[in-house]
Protein backbone atom coordinates (compact mmCIF):
# COMPACT_ATOMS: atom_id res chain seq x y z
CA UNK A 1 0.00 0.00 0.00
CA UNK A 2 1.41 3.37 -1.02
CA UNK A 3 0.78 6.62 0.82
CA UNK A 4 0.31 9.85 -1.11
CA UNK A 5 3.53 11.81 -1.54
CA UNK A 6 1.97 14.92 -0.01
CA UNK A 7 1.08 13.02 3.17
CA UNK A 8 4.62 11.63 3.51
CA UNK A 9 6.20 15.04 3.01
CA UNK A 10 3.81 16.56 5.55
CA UNK A 11 4.72 13.84 8.07
CA UNK A 12 8.43 14.46 7.53
CA UNK A 13 7.89 18.19 7.94
CA UNK A 14 6.16 17.61 11.28
CA UNK A 15 9.01 15.34 12.42
CA UNK A 16 11.62 17.95 11.48
CA UNK A 17 9.65 20.62 13.30
CA UNK A 18 9.40 18.47 16.43
CA UNK A 19 13.13 17.73 16.25
CA UNK A 20 13.83 21.46 15.96
CA UNK A 21 11.65 22.20 18.98
CA UNK A 22 13.47 19.49 20.92
CA UNK A 23 16.84 21.00 20.05
CA UNK A 24 15.62 24.44 21.11
CA UNK A 25 14.47 23.07 24.46
CA UNK A 26 17.80 21.38 25.23
CA UNK A 27 19.89 24.33 24.03
CA UNK A 28 19.85 26.14 27.42
CA UNK A 29 21.05 23.01 29.22
CA UNK A 30 23.76 22.33 26.62
CA UNK A 31 24.93 25.95 26.62
CA UNK A 32 24.96 25.98 30.41
CA UNK A 33 27.08 22.83 30.48
CA UNK A 34 29.50 24.22 27.90
CA UNK A 35 29.83 27.62 29.58
CA UNK A 36 29.78 26.69 33.27
CA UNK A 37 31.21 23.13 33.25
CA UNK A 38 33.23 22.22 30.20
CA UNK A 39 34.58 25.75 29.69
CA UNK A 40 36.17 26.10 33.16
CA UNK A 41 37.54 22.55 32.97
CA UNK A 42 39.34 23.27 29.70
CA UNK A 43 40.46 26.68 30.96
CA UNK A 44 41.94 25.03 34.07
CA UNK A 45 43.81 22.59 31.84
CA UNK A 46 45.37 25.47 29.90
CA UNK A 47 46.17 27.44 33.07
CA UNK A 48 47.84 24.37 34.61
CA UNK A 49 50.70 24.84 32.14
CA UNK A 50 51.13 28.51 33.00
CA UNK A 51 52.14 30.84 35.80
CA UNK A 52 48.97 32.81 36.38
CA UNK A 53 47.85 34.95 39.32
CA UNK A 54 44.57 36.52 38.05
CA UNK A 55 46.03 40.05 38.04
CA UNK A 56 48.88 39.14 35.66
CA UNK A 57 48.89 37.63 32.20
CA UNK A 58 49.45 33.86 32.01
CA UNK A 59 53.07 32.90 31.34
CA UNK A 60 53.71 29.49 29.77
CA UNK A 61 55.78 27.26 32.06
CA UNK A 62 55.14 23.81 30.60
CA UNK A 63 55.10 21.01 33.16
CA UNK A 64 56.63 23.09 35.96
CA UNK A 65 53.41 23.17 38.01
CA UNK A 66 52.98 19.41 37.76
CA UNK A 67 56.62 18.79 38.68
CA UNK A 68 56.23 21.01 41.73
CA UNK A 69 52.98 19.30 42.76
CA UNK A 70 54.53 15.84 42.46
CA UNK A 71 57.52 16.81 44.60
CA UNK A 72 55.89 19.05 47.23
CA UNK A 73 55.40 17.30 50.56
CA UNK A 74 52.22 19.22 51.43
CA UNK A 75 50.47 17.97 48.27
CA UNK A 76 51.33 14.36 49.09
CA UNK A 77 50.17 14.89 52.67
CA UNK A 78 46.88 16.40 51.49
CA UNK A 79 46.23 13.51 49.10
CA UNK A 80 46.99 11.06 51.92
CA UNK A 81 44.62 12.77 54.36
CA UNK A 82 41.92 12.92 51.68
CA UNK A 83 42.39 9.22 50.90
CA UNK A 84 42.01 8.39 54.60
CA UNK A 85 38.78 10.39 54.75
CA UNK A 86 37.43 8.70 51.60
CA UNK A 87 38.41 5.15 52.58
CA UNK A 88 36.64 5.45 55.93
CA UNK A 89 33.66 7.73 55.25
CA UNK A 90 32.44 6.09 52.03
CA UNK A 91 32.18 2.49 53.33
CA UNK A 92 30.68 3.71 56.61
CA UNK A 93 28.13 5.86 54.78
CA UNK A 94 27.15 3.02 52.45
CA UNK A 95 26.91 0.45 55.24
CA UNK A 96 24.93 2.65 57.60
CA UNK A 97 22.52 3.86 54.90
CA UNK A 98 21.93 0.28 53.75
CA UNK A 99 21.39 -0.94 57.31
CA UNK A 100 18.88 1.82 58.05
CA UNK A 101 17.04 1.08 54.80
CA UNK A 102 16.79 -2.61 55.72
CA UNK A 103 15.40 -1.71 59.15
CA UNK A 104 12.83 0.71 57.75
CA UNK A 105 11.80 -1.36 54.76
CA UNK A 106 8.84 -3.18 56.28
CA UNK A 107 8.00 -1.63 59.64
CA UNK A 108 4.75 0.14 60.44
CA UNK A 109 4.88 3.92 60.33
CA UNK A 110 8.11 3.72 58.35
CA UNK A 111 7.40 7.01 56.59
CA UNK A 112 7.91 8.88 59.87
CA UNK A 113 11.35 7.38 60.40
CA UNK A 114 12.24 7.80 56.74
CA UNK A 115 11.46 11.49 56.97
CA UNK A 116 13.48 11.83 60.18
CA UNK A 117 16.53 10.19 58.59
CA UNK A 118 16.18 12.03 55.29
CA UNK A 119 15.68 15.60 56.56
CA UNK A 120 19.35 16.10 57.66
CA UNK A 121 20.53 15.34 54.13
CA UNK A 122 18.64 18.35 52.74
CA UNK A 123 19.96 20.75 55.39
CA UNK A 124 22.57 23.08 53.81
CA UNK A 125 26.13 21.97 54.52
CA UNK A 126 26.99 25.31 56.11
CA UNK A 127 24.15 24.99 58.62
CA UNK A 128 25.07 21.36 59.32
CA UNK A 129 28.70 22.33 59.91
CA UNK A 130 27.72 25.01 62.43
CA UNK A 131 25.47 22.54 64.25
CA UNK A 132 28.21 19.93 64.38
CA UNK A 133 30.71 22.45 65.71
CA UNK A 134 28.52 22.53 68.81
CA UNK A 135 27.81 18.79 68.86
CA UNK A 136 31.53 17.95 68.67
CA UNK A 137 32.62 20.59 71.18
CA UNK A 138 34.95 18.72 73.59
CA UNK A 139 33.61 20.54 76.66
CA UNK A 140 29.87 20.97 76.12
CA UNK A 141 29.18 18.87 73.02
CA UNK A 142 26.52 16.18 72.86
CA UNK A 143 28.86 13.46 71.61
CA UNK A 144 31.29 13.73 74.53
CA UNK A 145 28.38 13.99 76.95
CA UNK A 146 27.02 10.66 75.71
CA UNK A 147 30.49 9.12 75.92
CA UNK A 148 30.89 10.40 79.50
CA UNK A 149 27.77 8.45 80.53
CA UNK A 150 29.90 5.30 80.18
CA UNK A 151 32.61 6.76 82.41
CA UNK A 152 34.94 7.51 79.52
CA UNK A 153 36.40 10.93 78.74
CA UNK A 154 35.62 11.99 75.19
CA UNK A 155 38.37 12.97 72.76
CA UNK A 156 39.16 16.47 71.61
CA UNK A 157 37.13 16.45 68.43
CA UNK A 158 38.36 18.95 65.84
CA UNK A 159 41.12 20.29 68.12
CA UNK A 160 43.17 17.09 68.39
CA UNK A 161 45.06 16.20 65.16
CA UNK A 162 44.35 12.50 65.73
CA UNK A 163 40.60 13.05 66.11
CA UNK A 164 39.86 15.89 63.68
CA UNK A 165 39.30 13.69 60.62
CA UNK A 166 37.26 11.10 62.58
CA UNK A 167 35.11 14.03 63.71
CA UNK A 168 34.52 15.10 60.11
CA UNK A 169 33.77 11.49 59.16
CA UNK A 170 31.21 11.32 61.96
CA UNK A 171 29.66 14.53 60.68
CA UNK A 172 29.48 13.09 57.13
CA UNK A 173 27.22 10.29 58.39
CA UNK A 174 24.67 12.99 59.18
CA UNK A 175 23.64 12.95 55.51
CA UNK A 176 23.03 9.23 54.96
CA UNK A 177 19.39 10.01 54.16
CA UNK A 178 19.99 10.25 50.42
CA UNK A 179 21.60 6.82 50.31
CA UNK A 180 18.84 5.43 52.52
CA UNK A 181 16.18 6.59 50.04
CA UNK A 182 18.10 4.97 47.17
CA UNK A 183 18.31 1.67 49.03
CA UNK A 184 14.66 1.78 50.04
CA UNK A 185 13.71 2.22 46.38
CA UNK A 186 15.96 -0.69 45.47
CA UNK A 187 14.54 -2.93 48.19
CA UNK A 188 11.02 -2.22 46.96
CA UNK A 189 12.02 -3.51 43.52
CA UNK A 190 13.29 -6.88 44.81
CA UNK A 191 10.72 -9.48 43.61
CA UNK A 192 8.78 -10.82 46.58
CA UNK A 193 8.20 -14.20 44.94
CA UNK A 194 11.93 -14.95 45.16
CA UNK A 195 11.84 -14.58 48.94
CA UNK A 196 8.67 -16.65 49.15
CA UNK A 197 10.19 -19.45 47.07
CA UNK A 198 13.39 -19.43 49.13
CA UNK A 199 11.40 -19.47 52.37
CA UNK A 200 9.40 -22.47 51.16
CA UNK A 201 12.68 -24.24 50.40
CA UNK A 202 13.74 -23.64 54.01
CA UNK A 203 16.19 -20.77 53.51
CA UNK A 204 16.66 -18.70 56.64
CA UNK A 205 16.63 -14.89 56.73
CA UNK A 206 20.41 -14.50 56.44
CA UNK A 207 20.55 -16.98 53.57
CA UNK A 208 17.78 -15.10 51.74
CA UNK A 209 19.59 -11.82 52.32
CA UNK A 210 22.92 -12.95 50.86
CA UNK A 211 21.41 -15.03 48.04
CA UNK A 212 18.58 -12.72 46.94
CA UNK A 213 18.50 -9.25 48.51
CA UNK A 214 22.20 -8.38 48.33
CA UNK A 215 22.74 -9.47 44.69
CA UNK A 216 19.61 -7.60 43.60
CA UNK A 217 20.84 -4.48 45.41
CA UNK A 218 24.33 -4.45 43.84
CA UNK A 219 23.38 -1.93 41.09
CA UNK A 220 22.24 0.53 43.76
CA UNK A 221 25.34 -0.18 45.86
CA UNK A 222 27.50 0.38 42.79
CA UNK A 223 25.85 3.73 42.03
CA UNK A 224 26.14 4.89 45.64
CA UNK A 225 29.80 3.82 45.77
CA UNK A 226 30.75 5.81 42.67
CA UNK A 227 28.83 8.93 43.68
CA UNK A 228 30.10 8.73 47.27
CA UNK A 229 33.68 8.35 46.09
CA UNK A 230 33.46 11.41 43.84
CA UNK A 231 31.73 13.53 46.49
CA UNK A 232 34.16 12.56 49.26
CA UNK A 233 37.24 13.44 47.20
CA UNK A 234 35.69 16.87 46.68
CA UNK A 235 34.73 17.42 50.33
CA UNK A 236 35.21 21.11 51.04
CA UNK A 237 32.43 22.90 52.94
CA UNK A 238 32.62 20.96 56.21
CA UNK A 239 36.43 21.05 56.66
CA UNK A 240 36.59 24.66 55.48
CA UNK A 241 34.00 25.83 58.02
CA UNK A 242 34.83 23.52 60.92
CA UNK A 243 38.63 23.21 60.89
CA UNK A 244 40.11 25.33 58.07
CA UNK A 245 42.49 22.44 57.49
CA UNK A 246 43.72 22.28 61.09
CA UNK A 247 44.84 21.44 63.58
CA UNK A 248 48.39 21.10 62.25
CA UNK A 249 47.11 20.40 58.71
CA UNK A 250 45.42 17.21 59.93
CA UNK A 251 42.31 18.01 57.86
CA UNK A 252 44.01 19.88 55.05
CA UNK A 253 42.24 17.99 52.29
CA UNK A 254 43.25 18.41 48.68
CA UNK A 255 40.19 20.57 47.99
CA UNK A 256 41.35 23.05 50.65
CA UNK A 257 44.86 23.07 49.21
CA UNK A 258 43.47 23.86 45.75
CA UNK A 259 41.28 26.62 47.18
CA UNK A 260 44.13 28.23 49.13
CA UNK A 261 46.49 28.20 46.17
CA UNK A 262 43.85 29.66 43.87
CA UNK A 263 42.13 32.28 46.02
CA UNK A 264 44.48 32.90 48.94
CA UNK A 265 47.90 32.83 47.29
CA UNK A 266 46.57 33.55 43.76
CA UNK A 267 48.59 30.72 42.22
CA UNK A 268 45.94 29.84 39.66
CA UNK A 269 48.28 27.83 37.47
CA UNK A 270 49.51 25.67 40.34
CA UNK A 271 45.98 25.26 41.70
CA UNK A 272 44.76 24.20 38.25
CA UNK A 273 47.51 21.59 37.98
CA UNK A 274 46.62 20.17 41.40
CA UNK A 275 42.93 20.15 40.48
CA UNK A 276 43.67 18.22 37.31
CA UNK A 277 45.72 15.71 39.29
CA UNK A 278 42.69 15.18 41.52
CA UNK A 279 40.43 14.89 38.47
CA UNK A 280 42.63 12.24 36.87
CA UNK A 281 42.87 10.30 40.15
CA UNK A 282 39.08 10.25 40.59
CA UNK A 283 38.64 9.36 36.92
CA UNK A 284 41.03 6.40 37.21
CA UNK A 285 39.39 5.13 40.39
CA UNK A 286 35.94 5.43 38.81
CA UNK A 287 37.14 3.55 35.73
CA UNK A 288 38.64 0.84 37.96
CA UNK A 289 35.34 0.45 39.81
CA UNK A 290 33.48 0.26 36.49
CA UNK A 291 35.80 -2.49 35.25
CA UNK A 292 35.67 -4.55 38.44
CA UNK A 293 31.89 -4.11 38.74
CA UNK A 294 31.44 -6.66 35.97
CA UNK A 295 32.28 -9.38 38.45
CA UNK A 296 30.00 -8.30 41.30
CA UNK A 297 27.16 -6.10 39.99
CA UNK A 298 24.10 -8.12 39.00
CA UNK A 299 21.65 -6.93 36.38
CA UNK A 300 18.50 -8.99 35.93
CA UNK A 301 18.23 -10.40 32.43
CA UNK A 302 21.97 -10.22 31.75
CA UNK A 303 24.14 -13.27 32.15
CA UNK A 304 27.05 -13.25 34.56
CA UNK A 305 26.05 -9.93 36.04
CA UNK A 306 27.90 -8.15 33.26
CA UNK A 307 27.06 -4.86 31.58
Amino acid sequence: MRFPTSRLSKSRSIQRREALYGLLFICPAVLGMLIFNLGPILAALVFSFTKYSIITKPKWTGLANYQKAFTEELVAQSFGITAYYVLVSVPLGIGLAFAVALLLNRIKGAYIYRTAFYVPSVVPTVASAVIWLVILNPSVGLVNYLISLFGVKGPGWLIDPDWATPGLILMSLWSIGTGMVLYLAGLQSVPEHLHEAAEIDGARAWRRFFAITLPMMTPTLFFHLVMGLIASFQAFNAPFIMTRGGPVNSTYYISLLIYDNAFRYFKMGYASATAWMLFILVLLLTFLILKTSRSWVYYEGRTGGRF
